[in-house]
């Protein structure tokens, strides 16, 4: 079997093993995206959210190679009208991209984040997941982008190629975790790239402010570099309107956003992920489902949520319906209303 058609058979997540980057080829001895001091989450190394980490490549293949029963995605899915977003927004007006990419236009500021608006998310043109349906907003409808977040390096969430467009035309501040500035340099040398820890807190305007904090995940751009750079989520600050946005994250026992939601709650709104969840003897430990994200909501103390991660790229078993109907559900057995915990499609938009 030729590596185009091996790559095929084990599927979107053996891409990252098998990447032919730079960044794969590294020496375990060496972290080739930062190097700082030792911290409660940094061995010098690797990064750790304080879990164990039990999941590795040969978990990967025995998901890609084993009995599984996955729904594939359709060649197309419906999704509304792309958004003509405005120039500015003097309150909040999120709009959806598609799968975790989205803008946000608050306080006068336009930001994106995690945006994904290539064909595919994957290291290659030729294959890896491919987007079932165009983003929400046409690249050419973006209004000019003030600052890009980035939650972390995984390739549905940090596309070099999306981030090189933006900073050609708009030449945006790039607000990321450890190391992931590193990744962002080595393609786009004058970046404005700025690198932060957990805790951190960085004012865009005097309206505007954004902290990293931690989150159940783990980060890869290669085989080789698991770890090396950090990912984190975000709490957004504009005129006395908080929203907490997570990439991707694990639900462990909760007990983290509990503290969050006490340190930092409540939120006028999160946006959670609800996709990419099965099977649950693999996905459990970095990537919630829809059941987890409604405890999520409560432990923060949002009054409403939107849920993503959904409907635009298939990388995990569940169909592209699933995510939606067992958030349904799950909102149900929480005794909550429906538009309290809504998931977004692209081209769809939250405003305050």
């Amino acid at each position: 079997m030729n590596r185009r058609k091996l790559l095929a058979a084990l599927g979107p997540a053996a891409l990252i093993a098998s990447a032919g980057t730079a960044w794969a080829a590294v020496s375990r001895s060496r972290n080739p995206y930062y190097q700082g001091p030792v911290s409660d989450h940094f061995d010098g190394l690797v990064f750790s959210d304080g879990r164990t980490v039990s999941k590795g490549l040969l978990d990967v293949l025995r998901w890609q190679t084993g009995k599984r029963e996955r729904e594939a995605f359709p060649e197309s899915y419906a999704t509304p009208p792309q958004d003509k977003p405005p120039a500015r927004v003097e309150g909040a007006r999120i709009v959806h991209l598609g799968h975790a990419s989205f803008l946000y236009q608050i306080a006068g500021q336009n930001l994106l984040i995690d945006p994904v608006l290539s064909e595919r998310a994957s290291p290659f043109t030729f294959i890896g997941p491919k987007r079932v349906n165009p983003p929400g907003v046409a690249f050419d409808d973006l209004p000019a982008i003030d600052a890009v977040l980035v939650t972390h390096n995984h390739y549905d969430h940090l596309d070099i190629e999306t981030l090189a467009a933006i900073h050609r035309r708009d030449r945006p501040r790039m607000i990321m975790p450890l190391g992931n500035d590193t990744i962002v340099k080595a393609r786009i040398p004058d970046a404005r790239a700025e690198a932060l820890d957990w805790s951190d807190r960085v004012s865009l305007t005097e309206r505007l402010s954004v902290t990293l904090v931690p989150t159940y995940h783990w980060s890869a751009r290669g085989a080789f570099d698991r770890r090396m750079a950090l990912w984190a989520s975000f709490i957004l600050e504009a005129d006395g309107t908080k929203i907490f946005h997570i990439g991707d994250t694990g639900f462990h026992d909760g007990s983290l956003y509990e503290r969050l939601g006490r340190e930092h709650g409540p939120f006028r709104l999160a946006v959670l992920p609800i996709g990419a969840y099965e099977p649950r003897w693999f996905m459990a430990d970095n990537h919630m489902n829809p059941e987890e994200a409604v405890k999520v909501m409560l432990a923060l103390r949002a009054e409403q949520a939107i849920g993503h991660h959904w409907g635009t790229f298939q990388l995990t078993d569940e169909g592209i319906e699933r995510p939606p109907q067992a958030l349904k559900a799950a909102a149900a057995a929480a005794g909550l209303p429906e538009e309290r915990f809504r998931p977004m499609r692209p081209g769809l938009s939250w405003e305050a």
